[in-house]
């Protein structure tokens, strides 16, 4: 094949300088084709990112700036283009060791037959290394006994139900925190938590303040029924949204703060989701599975359609198997369709209405960064575990920095658990606490360490 050839409406993929195949144009890709592409790629013994692409159409495109003019004044456009996020994230890539990836990983070989088999012979997995394991980033556990404190976590997007907050209205302080928060928002949000409609609930402005107000009013149940479970408190953590919620519970945020914060958070969200149509998909795999390569092909396709701002990546570490990911609606239907080929097991739709922590998400920034300087935030009182890296904050610039970056970062739940829970054998388990709509979080502890999750509560329900 000759290196000069090029053909418009087709790509051509050369492996290793010895065999090529020609990829047709996306729009008339057939799942022949696609086996046959990844089968060659196989073959080759080559990662996707050592193939080389040959077209006569350029891929890269800058943000789209005139379709920032849509929407408020603060809201500023994405300036950077493709290549200058590729080759930051490259070098990035170079500068980070070998131990700290392997460090950053939180993933197991093998695929569990049951939830259960997942921590089957202790609080720790089999064969691990206590001393090269996350569990050193957590802070030096008390000198009482673990059974007698507690660890309070609070969910995200997603838990939110029309009614929610119905049943938590009857504690202290409760009927006081929605009126305050409605006077910040603007609207009436427990009128919108009771009557919805669900499709207006669904909308990233009502869902985020919805789920961290509820979260907060179960928080008042726990210390109207078991005040003794807040005083002895050693860890907090919340999940995407959540983790504004854990910083309130602190003491980093007033709860005026939290919401003007989520306000703002909220609305540049959905209005960044809204330049681009995206979503996000739950994603169970097993070990022969190939998640990245399925979120760079989709990527790809996506590209040579033509779309102007492309992502596809994991937005969420669930638990081992489990992961979210995110990107362009039409990426995420690739990958629905042509999931046998990259040996998925299932995969599930989210109720979210654009593609969060990932790079679509970085034209929020710059308004969340506006709010973030006009609010005060104080060192939490309780530890307080991130989401970029599942180590508790110890600076308060480092909270300001990290809730920026948690915007297009994905979620790193998992890795998380394993700081807060992995311990020596034979030290008891704290007791856990979610509070906050649903019990989705006590689902997903007990898939990463069924041993603590035995002790884990829903205070919500």
């Amino acid at each position: 094949m000759r290196d000069d050839h090029h053909h418009v409406n087709n790509v051509w993929l050369k492996l290793d300088g010895r065999r090529a195949v020609k990829h047709p144009n996306p729009q008339t890709l057939t799942r022949k084709m696609l086996r046959q592409w990844i089968q060659l790629t196989r073959q080759s013994l080559l990662s996707y990112q050592q193939l080389y692409l040959r077209t006569s159409k350029p891929t890269n495109q800058k943000f789209s700036t005139s379709n920032a003019l849509l929407v408020k004044d603060s809201f500023v456009a994405w300036k950077e283009s493709d290549s200058d996020n590729l080759k930051s994230s490259q070098e990035n890539f170079k500068k980070e060791s070998p131990k700290q990836l392997l460090e950053n990983s939180a993933s197991y070989q093998d695929i569990p037959v049951a939830p259960d088999d997942v921590w089957i012979k202790g609080p720790y997995p089999q064969n691990s290394n206590f001393n090269q394991s996350q569990a050193k980033f957590s802070k030096r556990p008390p000198s009482i006994d673990p059974q007698n404190t507690s660890v309070i976590f609070f969910p995200g997007q997603g838990t939110q139900y029309v009614g929610m907050g119905k049943d938590l209205l009857k504690y202290p302080n409760v009927p006081e925190m929605y009126e305050a928060a409605s006077s910040i928002l603007g609207y009436d949000l427990l009128d919108v938590c009771l009557k919805g409609p669900s499709k207006k609930l669904d909308k990233t402005i009502y869902q985020q303040p919805a789920i961290v107000v509820a979260s907060l009013a179960t928080v008042e149940k726990l210390r109207d029924e078991n005040p003794n479970a807040l005083e002895v408190c050693v860890a907090t953590a919340g999940f995407s949204v959540g983790e504004i919620t854990a910083l309130t519970f602190a003491g980093a945020l007033s709860f005026e703060d939290a919401i003007r914060v989520v306000k703002v958070r909220a609305e540049a969200m959905q209005l960044a989701s809204e330049l681009t149509p995206s979503g996000m998909m739950t994603v169970m795999y097993g070990p022969d599975s190939r998640l990245g390569f399925a979120c760079s092909v989709a990527k790809e396709f996506c590209q040579h359609k033509g779309l102007p701002d492309v992502d596809c990546s994991i937005a969420s570490y669930l638990y081992p198997h489990c992961k979210v990911i995110a990107g362009n609606d039409e990426a995420l239907t690739f990958i629905e369709h042509n999931k046998s080929d990259f040996r998925l097991k299932r995969l599930k739709r989210l109720p979210v209405s654009g593609a969060f922590h990932t790079h679509l998400m970085k034209p929020a920034v710059e308004p969340l960064k506006t709010v973030l300087e006009k609010v005060i935030i104080e060192e939490p009182f309780i530890p307080v575990h991130s989401n970029i890296d599942g180590k508790p904050y110890k600076k308060i610039k480092k909270i300001r920095k990290q809730l920026l970056q948690h915007l297009y970062s994905p979620v790193k739940w998992e890795q998380t658990m394993h700081v807060i829970y992995e311990r020596s054998q034979g030290t008891s388990f704290p007791k856990t606490y979610v509070c906050g709509p649903k019990n989705t979080l006590n689902g997903v502890l007990k898939m990463s360490n069924a041993k603590a999750s035995e002790s884990c509560t829903s205070v919500y329900s």
